[in-house]
């Protein structure tokens, strides 16, 4: 009787030890989970902020092409210039004149300095040409070539072209001992010496024709 009471309590006892020792592991398996659980969660936040990150180095990004854009406008804000200089038509007095014969045969050249500040020329000059002993003087026509725009800092040169019919009639002719310029959009002249023969003919001024200035081989 006393040996089935111990075996009783023998069974009591293993049952009891066992029952606890699954308790155990069952609270140990679900610390497991909870730490895995943690550590996904704390995974997905760090990886969510890494995407934030990203998403700021990119606005960044399209903030400095919006510099560039806005540096480039600075190049054409009033005040920069283009590089262009506004100057006012060339005063006869500012222009210091020389002469010289061209490459062919009745073409002759005028040159003119300017000797102060930029200055702008454009159409063609007046000239009158004087004959020596009180042979009257002549005045040039005009050819069909079309003015340009010539822009002259001090010491700058540019010409234009003097046409004619030289002399060569064996003849005399008519002897040019001067001529009388005046520049475009100018009303006073310079009297240039020159030495030229021409033929005489029925028309006051023969065959003399002259181009824009800035035109033609200069």
């Amino acid at each position: 009787m006393r040996a089935q009471k111990f075996t009783l309590a023998a069974v009591v006892l293993t049952a009891g030890l066992a029952l606890t020792a699954c308790q155990d592991d069952g609270d140990a398996a679900s610390a497991s989970n909870d730490s895995a659980s943690s550590s996904a969660s704390s995974s997905s936040d760090a990886s969510s902020a890494e995407g934030t990150g990203g998403s700021t180095t990119s606005a960044g990004g399209s903030t400095s092409s919006k510099g560039g854009d806005a540096s480039a406008g600075d190049d054409d804000a009033p005040g920069s210039g283009g590089g262009q200089i506004n100057t006012g038509p060339c005063k006869t007095a500012n222009l210091s004149f020389s002469t010289a014969h061209g490459m062919g045969e009745g073409d002759f050249m005028v040159a003119m300095k300017n000797t102060s500040d930029a200055c702008s020329l454009k159409g063609f000059p007046g000239v009158d040409l004087k004959a020596d002993n009180d042979g009257g003087t002549m005045s040039a026509g005009r050819t069909g070539v079309a003015p340009v725009s010539v822009v002259l800092k001090n010491g700058e040169t540019t010409r234009f072209h003097l046409h004619y019919t030289p002399n060569n009639t064996g003849g005399s002719g008519v002897t040019i001992t001067s001529l009388v310029v005046t520049p475009p959009n100018e009303t006073h002249s310079k009297t240039v010496p020159v030495t030229l023969n021409l033929p005489v003919t029925d028309k006051p001024s023969g065959d003399i024709n002259v181009d824009p200035v800035g035109t033609g081989k200069q």
